[in-house]
């Protein structure tokens, strides 16, 4: 059990998009990286940097689920629930790392509340694996990380854009609304879980096209 245990772990591993996922983290750490080349500019920028940095290592997260083999393994004897959490797992201790570097190259008296950044941090993440399970959940794609990547960045245009002042989520430290915001990013938080466990079951339209084929 031990031994097929382990050879699941390194064929997962094997099959995880590490050079996405690396290439989004790089990317944010630059941006992170910056607020310390800002000069006078960097007591407002550090916090819009930061969360950049937090949507490109989000977005390479999307592309989590990512299988070419997709329909091969779909008949494997392990569920697919395993197969995602397994995934997820692998991922958790390289987002920590990356996050713990990030916040380090921001300096410190530029750094928001360590807490309540990591909170959207943390949202922002769960969101990005909740929507690429979605994605998988409700389509026969292999690669759904290119679709999924296209919508995570529309919906943080539009939300910085038009989501309206009294539900804010992206307030400046010294923004009154600070407290409440992050009351809402805990929702978000809890809402993406909820969306990653609810749909990491076997996808949607499979389960349908049997179901015609048996008529």
């Amino acid at each position: 059990m031990l031994r097929l245990s382990g050879e699941l772990v390194v064929a997962v591993c094997r099959t995880l998009p590490w050079g996405l996922v690396g290439a989004a983290g790089g990317t944010g750490l630059l941006m992170a990286a910056m607020s310390r080349a800002s000069g006078e500019a960097g007591e407002w920028l550090a916090l819009p940097l930061l969360r950049a940095a937090i949507l490109a290592f989000a977005v390479g997260l999307v592309f989590l689920l990512d299988d070419p083999a997709r329909h091969t393994t779909a008949t494997v004897p392990t569920p697919r629930p395993v197969r995602v959490a397994l995934r997820v797992a692998l991922v958790v201790p390289v987002a920590a790392a990356w996050w713990a570097v990030a916040l380090l190259l921001v300096p410190r008296e530029l750094r928001p509340p360590v807490a309540d950044i990591t909170l959207e941090a943390g949202a922002a993440f769960a969101l990005a694996v909740a929507g690429a399970v979605a994605a998988v959940r409700c389509s026969d794609l292999a690669r759904p990380g290119p679709r999924v990547a296209g919508g995570l960045l529309t919906s943080a245009v539009l939300a910085l854009l038009f989501w309206p002042g009294r539900w804010a989520l992206f307030v400046p430290v010294q923004d009154e609304r600070w407290v409440a915001a992050h009351d809402r990013w805990v929702v978000v938080l809890v809402g993406a879980v909820l969306v990653g466990l609810l749909g990491v079951g076997e996808p949607l339209r499979r389960w349908s096209w049997a179901v015609v084929r048996g008529r």
